[in-house]
């Protein structure tokens, strides 16, 4: 999944590129408000990190302006101020939940998982497509009861496969899901991954899960 983070500290936003990188999502980073309206409107994201208080353009003016456009990326709000009026004003501008600072890491990852299933058919942080079992809090995956080992990007690809089963996924959609602004579209990087993550999960099984459209994309299913 693709994250986008407008926060001017850049220390705190470049620890948290560093730790969901590390969790195998795709990230962008806006240092100001005005560059971060920008990737919200233009940029497609899974996921919007937004702070409160940011230089030209604040996060507030961002969410609003945002939400009249259209947009309806899930917004979660950061910010130093732990007052009520301030957590309501923001979920009443239209994000969809609120952290205060300082903030552990393994919650704001726990925040971004229950945000990202929010649209999703999988309602809980286990996925299960027949016998391929994902523990997205772990990453940990199984079929037939065997654990198979992913990197971070093919456990990336397949988490946002799984989560998006029986949609037809073109490759266009895919790079834009699980890597950043920088991605190279005319590389033939997502057909080698999903390869990869073929001969991971379907190698030796009868029934195959990811199936090939041809002119349209990949479609994850039993």
């Amino acid at each position: 999944m693709r994250i986008l983070i407008v926060e001017d500290e850049k220390s705190l936003a470049d620890i948290i590129k560093k730790g969901l990188e590390e969790e195998g999502y795709a990230v962008d980073v806006e240092y100001n408000g005005e560059e971060g309206l920008f990737m919200a409107e233009d940029e497609p994201s899974d996921l919007i990190i937004l702070d409160i208080m940011l230089p030209i353009v604040d996060g507030m003016t961002i969410l609003k302006t945002i939400r009249k456009a259209g947009v309806k990326t899930p917004v979660l709000m950061l910010t130093a101020r732990d007052t009520l009026m301030d957590k309501v004003s923001g979920l009443d501008g239209g994000a969809d939940d609120y952290l205060t600072k300082p903030f552990l890491f393994e919650e704001l990852l726990a925040r971004i998982r229950a945000l990202l299933r929010r649209d999703s058919e999988v309602k809980t942080s286990v996925i299960e497509i027949g016998d391929l079992i994902i523990d997205m809090a772990t990453h940990q995956v199984k079929r037939g009861g065997k654990e198979i080992v992913l990197s971070a990007r093919e456990y990336a690809l397949l988490e946002y496969m799984a989560m998006n089963r029986n949609r037809v996924l073109s490759r266009i959609s895919i790079s834009e899901h699980i890597y950043d602004y920088n991605f190279d579209l005319d590389s033939n990087v997502i057909d080698v991954f999903i390869n990869r993550i073929r001969n991971k999960i379907d190698k030796g099984f009868s029934i195959k899960l990811i199936h090939t459209l041809r002119g349209a994309g990949y479609i994850m299913k039993e």
